[in-house]
């Protein structure tokens, strides 16, 4: 856990944000549910415990089953959570209290877990709102559907409180939750350097492990122990494969042969549960081919672009559309494109290439905050989601902010069933020269992420050594 003064001032800070979405005696109640332990195939044989990150980020407590309740209109606090009994100390110990545990969270005041119902009852029949944000974990969904007296279906979505008598999520703590997030801390951005640090050490413990022969699932193995032994684990599971084509392929069966591209998308989550999320595209044999290196030289411009792009006051929907420019260009120069490059990327023809954004936010989840709406984490109120494949897969555009950290993770990819798609449909609009394209069905896919820090005056790369990039460093590394 953080100091307690850390959770004391963003409580501190949610309450001052929620003061303004209603006038004094009309704020009503926030209730948080932490997550509970989930079976893996009996009661007693769980699925390793995660804790809600919303939970963490305000109250910090790692253990399940626990509640608390804001009082929006006093600032009163209670923590609901059972201190362990006999039964529990044989097999686990002896535990600290609850109180003791609040107390490291700046909380004074502690009750039962069950009480927490009787607390929210007494709200709701005072008329007053209960504003919860949506879950992820079908526990607590059925625990906010019960406290709540909402429809199982309708806790996940998000609305005004005034709407509907508030039945569903609160759109109001949303935005608030949202809007603090988003703002990495100081002491924030030390753990997120630190996830960095594993998640490099991760990727280079697997790339010293390429070589032809060896099984897909071995360097898995070997690169996911160094984030158990240093750190919570991974922070999604591993994507490692040689049809980098298939975006997020989890499949870890085949054998490493020379001549081939390795996607490895992999990322890390330390004690603390902060995230990191890099990709590199590695050489199965230690070097590229020509057309290899060409198709690679590409993408790296575009990451190295994007990271030039990256600063306060720019959205960074812009950097994507910039970003796919230069992608366009350099396939235009190999003659896979013709045509104009404003038009191209008018017509969409980037996400042929690149059928996924640009990045997403990051902190406590990789894919930080997406459990509480991707459009409302990810775009300013003002701005609209694309309908185009690629650009409207972008999970972040807003106009960054000094504390942000996102990704920047461009790719390219070729994909026979959507070539073929687009070649059947006419879909290219002429820009797509399919002969020389469909020569590419054997190559795969190359993707190149770093995790970014957006800083007062432009970014820096989080972690403390950037993981080689240019494909002459890779190819020394390898070496």
């Amino acid at each position: 856990m953080f100091a307690k003064e850390v959770y004391i001032a963003r409580r501190s800070t949610l309450l001052q944000k929620m003061a303004q979405t209603a006038p004094q005696g009309q704020r009503g109640i926030a209730l948080f549910v932490g997550n509970a332990e989930a079976a893996a195939q009996y009661r007693d044989n769980a699925y390793k415990f995660r804790q809600d990150s919303s939970w963490l980020y305000y109250f910090g407590i790692d253990e399940p089953f626990m509640a608390a309740v804001i009082d929006l209109d006093s600032g009163d606090e209670c923590i609901f959570a059972d201190d362990v009994e006999l039964g529990d100390i044989i097999w686990m110990g002896p535990q600290p209290s609850v109180a003791s545990k609040a107390a490291l969270a700046g909380v004074g005041r502690t009750a039962p877990y069950n009480d927490v119902r009787p607390v929210v009852e007494a709200a709701l029949t005072a008329g007053r709102k209960v504003h919860f944000l949506p879950p992820s974990r079908y526990f607590n969904t059925m625990k906010l559907s019960s406290l709540a007296g909402v429809a199982t279906e309708d806790v996940t979505k998000v609305a005004p409180m005034d709407k509907d008598g508030g039945r569903h999520a609160s759109e109001e703590l949303v935005k608030a939750v949202i809007s603090m997030r988003l703002v990495k801390e100081p002491c924030e951005i030390e753990q997120l350097d630190d996830a960095g640090a594993l998640g490099q050490l991760m990727h280079t413990v697997a790339r010293n492990n390429v070589k032809p022969g060896v099984l897909e699932q071995e360097i898995v193995g070997i690169m996911e122990g160094v984030t158990l032994s240093k750190g919570w684990g991974v922070s999604f599971p591993t994507i490692l494969s040689q049809h980098g084509e298939t975006l997020h392929n989890h499949l870890h069966d085949k054998v490493i042969e020379p001549g081939k591209l390795l996607v490895i998308d992999a990322g890390a989550e330390n004690d603390m549960h902060y995230a990191s999320d890099f990709t590199r595209t590695l050489p199965t044999g230690g070097r590229f081919t020509s057309r290899q290196r060409d198709i690679y030289q590409i993408v790296c411009d575009c990451n190295e672009l994007a990271f030039s792009l990256t600063r306060p006051g720019t959205a960074y929907r812009d950097v994507h559309i910039a970003s796919s420019k230069l992608m366009l260009e350099g396939l235009r120069s190999l003659d896979i494109v013709r045509g104009s490059i404003d038009d191209m990327v008018e017509e969409g023809i980037a996400g042929l290439f690149q059928p996924h954004g640009l990045g997403h936010n990051m902190g406590l989840d990789v894919h930080d905050m997406e459990d509480l709406g991707e459009n409302l984490v990810g775009y300013d109120p003002d701005q609209k989601r694309s309908s185009q494949l690629g650009l409207g897969s972008l999970r972040m555009a807003r106009r960054l902010v000094p504390g942000n950290v996102i990704t920047d993770e461009p790719g390219i990819y070729f994909i026979p069933a959507l070539i073929s798609q687009w070649k059947a449909e006419g879909r290219d609009k002429g820009f797509v020269n399919f002969s020389k394209l469909e020569s590419y069905f054997d190559f795969g896919g190359i993707r190149l992420e770093d995790d970014v820090l957006v800083t007062e005056d432009g970014a820096r790369r989080t972690g403390p050594n950037r993981l080689p990039i240019q494909p002459s460093d890779v190819e020394d590394a390898m070496s």
